[in-house]
């Protein structure tokens, strides 16, 4: 097995990283909560992940800019269109699951 360069596993990473978001971003049935709930992190988390490492680089992106890259559209956008209600017990998974930092 040959392992990737550096390089290679950066570019490997940013297409895997692609590819997700364009999961996501075909899949908007599937709301954060339930991310959250299911996995620890969600769409929002991306990009705050996204806007770390941007700051990390010295880029000058807003959290409103990161979330248009990660949803793919503004993010008061993709609410209006997608996102519905948590249910009581979303609500209460979310609770008991909720990150602690």
């Amino acid at each position: 097995m040959t392992l990737p360069t550096k390089d290679q596993q950066t570019e490997l990473e940013a297409a895997a990283f692609r590819r997700l978001l364009s999961h996501l971003r075909n899949r908007p049935e599937v709301q954060n909560i339930d991310l959250m709930n299911l996995a620890g992190f969600c769409r929002n988390c991306l990009s705050n992940w996204y806007l770390d490492a941007a700051k990390e680089k010295g880029l000058d992106l807003s959290k409103d800019e990161s979330r248009e890259i990660v949803y793919g559209m503004p993010y008061e956008e993709w609410k209006t269109l997608n996102q519905r209600e948590a249910s009581s017990d979303q609500q209460r998974a979310f609770e008991q699951n909720r990150p602690k930092e």
